[in-house]
């Protein structure tokens, strides 16, 4: 895999400014793509992160980065239960979560819309998003925002800083594995 996109999709989720981190690769076939994968996670296991693939078609992988403990935390939240629970989450584990995910990924059309979630949007932005479908935001940048407009310009800049900062360190030599902070 190119870390340089990896770098590009996922900083923020390597400086542990974001809980988890989703895009798309190609690969020519799954056994390379498992492959590549348990590699990154030998890696980037030890700083507390994981690369999960939640779907693989037509030669590309969506694949997952990110942080099982910071997910736990952010799913555990009663505003984001509520969320989960309206769109058939029945074991809020993160474990049947990511499944529940890939299950719906595999059978649906576009996305679920509680991949926010997964992704550190706020719910509140989740939630408006749901009950506007996809209509009358107040901004739009990493996600579309229905609730702190403030707050949410700030952490677009920060990602923007960060992504920044982290493709300057790749392109000075930096491996992805010292690029990963630890928060554990």
């Amino acid at each position: 895999m190119s870390e340089d996109v990896f770098v590009a999709c996922c900083a923020p989720t390597l400086a542990g400014l974001k809980t988890g981190s989703m895009f798309s690769f190609s690969y020519p076939n799954r056994a390379e793509m498992t492959a590549d994968l348990r590699r990154l996670n030998g890696e980037l296991a030890p700083k507390g992160l994981c690369v999960l693939p939640l779907r693989y078609r037509a030669g590309r992988a969506l694949l997952y980065v990110f942080r099982p403990k910071v997910l736990r935390q952010d799913l555990s939240r009663r505003a984001a239960r509520e969320i989960l629970t309206a769109a058939g989450y029945r074991d809020q584990s993160v474990a049947r979560c990511l499944s529940r995910l890939r299950e719906r990924l595999l059978t649906e059309e576009g996305f679920p819309h509680e991949i926010g979630l997964f992704l550190s949007y706020p719910p509140e932005d989740v939630r408006g998003f749901i009950e506007n479908k996809a209509q009358n935001c107040k901004l739009t940048g990493c996600w579309k925002v229905y609730g702190d407009e403030k707050a949410a310009r700030k952490t677009f800049e920060k990602y923007r800083k960060c992504t920044e900062a982290y493709q300057r360190s790749l392109d000075a030599g930096f491996a992805l594995s010292r690029l990963a902070v630890s928060l554990q």
